[in-house]
């Protein structure tokens, strides 16, 4: 992996050299994941004119949730617990004879802003904007190898839940047992909070469970995802509990099936983010659902669970190749429960079988 990462910091550095700047800060920790394997807590990257360092707050752990260093790279460990990283890395491209510098501004705060320039006045601050975030967009074999587990991950304990008994208990022992087994499963832990809303909760998006029981008849959407490696999956579901659904749930749950069907079916290379949040939506428009739809069809997935693209009605931009998203609409019915239907994705040509379906549970209406 040293290889790979040497080569995404080579990209971005002659980016910078070609916008004028001699070196580099990266401060938002998924970026540094990205460019150096490890992202420990408080941790930036130097992208120096002589070196580059990895500077920290103390030695890296290896543990799953920062990642392992690229061995190639040079660490330093900040002297004092209390130190900034960022200044620091500004401080040491001056003393490499850097006149020009590039930091993410929209990931410093202002007051950090200002120490920069404080510890080296004679540098041009420049912005590196989401130069690292675009690099991302397109995952190469390795990092679609470990959405491919954590998508795997999700699918075997989402399917253990369902086998299981779920009348009478509380969407919050759901979730934190659904949590658990990814765990169980080998992820290195959730890839957000699991959201688990049962009856007048159901279908409602990011809806954090409460200490409302499972009950017959009641609607049960599930959403989870796992993390392994550092990278994030994203799964949902929804089921009826007890008994055969009744029509209204039937009638809903085709109807946001269709949506989202639309909205697999139209991701491929060069189609436009809109038009892939414009497919599924407008299933969803024609029937008369127009009110609080999600604001995003889906988005992107890897280091972040949200990232880069967004596909939103003005979201601009057209999909590559190798790009994972989700795709996840739905509908709530207030007072009465709905339906969100998710799945993570890749990207493919027509020519290689479209795009790939990384989470493969049923998307059947069960009755559990």
């Amino acid at each position: 992996m040293s290889e790979v990462y040497a080569t995404r910091r080579a990209r971005l550095r002659d980016q910078c050299t070609a916008a004028g700047s001699a070196a580099a800060v990266v401060s938002r920790p998924a970026n540094v994941r990205y460019l150096a394997g490890a992202a420990p807590r408080g941790a930036a990257l130097l992208l120096g004119p002589r070196a580059d360092l990895l500077l920290c707050h103390s030695q890296p752990t290896g543990e799953p949730d920062e990642g392992r260093p690229d061995e190639s790279l040079q660490l330093q460990v900040l002297p004092t617990a209390g130190g900034d990283t960022a200044v620091a890395a500004a401080d040491l491209a001056a003393g490499q004879g850097a006149d020009s510098l590039a930091v993410e501004e929209h990931h410093l705060t202002v007051a950090r802003h200002r120490a920069l320039l404080s510890v080296a006045p004679r540098l041009r601050l420049a912005d590196l904007g989401c130069a690292v975030e675009q690099l991302r967009l397109v995952k190469d074999d390795e990092e679609i190898s470990c959405l491919r587990i954590a998508a795997e991950i999700a699918d075997q304990a989402l399917g253990e839940l369902l086998e299981s008994i779920l009348v009478g208990r509380t969407e919050r022992h759901l979730a934190l047992e659904l949590e658990r087994r990814l765990v169980d499963h080998g992820a290195d832990g959730p890839a957000f909070p699991t959201s688990v809303g049962t009856g007048v909760n159901s279908g409602r998006g990011a809806h954090r469970p409460t200490d409302r029981r499972v009950e017959e008849g009641d609607f049960l959407s599930v959403c989870l995802g796992a993390c392994y490696r550092g990278y994030r999956s994203e799964i949902g579901r929804t089921f009826v509990i007890g008994t055969t659904p009744a029509d209204w749930q039937i009638e809903l749950y085709d109807l946001v099936f269709a949506a989202q069907r639309a909205g697999r079916e139209a991701l491929a290379p060069g189609a436009e983010y809109r038009e892939v949040d414009r497919a599924a939506r407008s299933v969803l428009d024609a029937a008369g659902y127009t009110d609080g739809l999600p604001s995003a069809i889906g988005h992107g997935v890897g280091l972040e669970i949200d990232e880069d693209p967004q596909l939103a009605p003005g979201a601009m931009g057209k999909l590559d190749a190798c790009v994972p998203v989700t795709v996840e609409p739905g509908v709530h019915l207030p007072g009465r429960g709905g339906v969100r239907i998710d799945d993570t994705l890749v990207v493919r040509p027509e020519a290689d079988g479209g795009p790939e379906l990384l989470t493969i549970t049923t998307k059947e209406l069960l009755a559990l």
